[in-house]
């Protein structure tokens, strides 16, 4: 099956205008909720999406059975199933496929640019150019999900097929995602969190069903249920001078923590963390640390 690049008229926008203003009010450190009309589009369908799998190289793809808890150690096992015929049989499969870096495909590629584009004036009003764009598609059978984690990408996540429930935790709170995960994360180390029961009363749960997409900020810890049918969701990611400077003020909190001081974590957009970051950057280039 070849895969044609897609065409979004710029008179029909794929974020519509009450969502764009949605968007502007509320990026980069508030989640919200838009609509789209990305619709059924060609490259969301299952063959499309199988076919981009079988041509993506093995590191870019993950996938393993859909039943797993909140919280996890590890990455989970894989179920055997040919990536291929997960996707296409995801109905019966019971797996959670991510295909990374969709990016590396042109039709996708320009999937991504065109979406990104509709949101590039509201985005580096705030957090300056949109760096290092990737997207990611999920592919998740009835009743998945996905564990808690987080992710170091400013993020909207568009619900293309079927419905999942995203229970989102506040950013930058050490309750739900204690400073040394950052640390490790950001000199790297994994991103799993542990799950404790207690921490649920803090999460707030986002419902959404095909038509509706989720801005999650950088680093704000999540998991996710499937809905009671296959789901397809769409995740178009960017970083910012922000974002990089957060991760590389964690790191430098790393190495300042390894030498027995208590550091205070990177503030939140709009604050800075520039001496920080350049104390990393400093450390990195006389290879002080890896």
């Amino acid at each position: 099956m070849t895969i044609h690049a897609p065409l979004i008229p710029a008179t029909h926008p794929t974020f519509p205008a009450e969502a764009r203003t949605t968007f502007a009010a509320s990026y980069p450190e508030v989640p919200h909720k838009l609509t789209h009309a990305l619709g059924h589009h060609p490259l969301m369908e299952l063959d499309a999406l199988a076919t981009l799998a079988e041509a993506l190289p093995a590191s870019s793809i993950e996938y393993n059975a859909s039943d797993q808890p909140i919280g996890i150690t590890g990455k989970p096992e894989g179920t055997g199933i040919p990536i291929g015929r997960t996707i296409r049989e995801i109905a019966t499969t019971r797996s959670w496929a991510a295909l990374k870096n969709i990016e590396q495909h042109p039709a996708y590629a320009a999937l991504l640019a065109d979406l990104l584009e509709e949101l590039r004036p509201v985005i580096e009003a705030r957090t300056g150019a949109m760096l290092k764009t990737q997207g990611f598609i999920f592919v998740t059978s009835a009743g998945g999900v996905t564990p808690y984690h987080f992710d170091p990408e400013h993020n909207i996540l568009l619900q293309v097929r079927g419905s999942k429930v995203m229970t989102q935790f506040p950013a930058g709170d050490a309750r739900y995602a204690p400073d040394q995960v950052h640390e490790t994360y950001h000199t790297g180390g994994g991103r799993e969190l542990v799950w404790r029961d207690e921490l649920l009363a803090g999460g707030t749960e986002f419902p959404l069903c095909a038509g509706e997409a989720l801005y999650v900020p950088v680093m704000a810890p999540h998991f996710v249920r499937n809905g009671p049918e296959p789901s397809v969701s769409l995740s178009i990611t960017w970083r910012s001078e922000w974002s990089f400077a957060e991760a590389d003020a964690r790191a430098f909190n790393g190495l300042l923590r390894r030498i027995g001081l208590n550091p205070s974590p990177p503030e939140r957009w709009p604050g800075r963390n520039g001496t920080k970051a350049l104390g990393w950057r400093i450390a990195r280039k006389l290879g002080v640390v890896g």
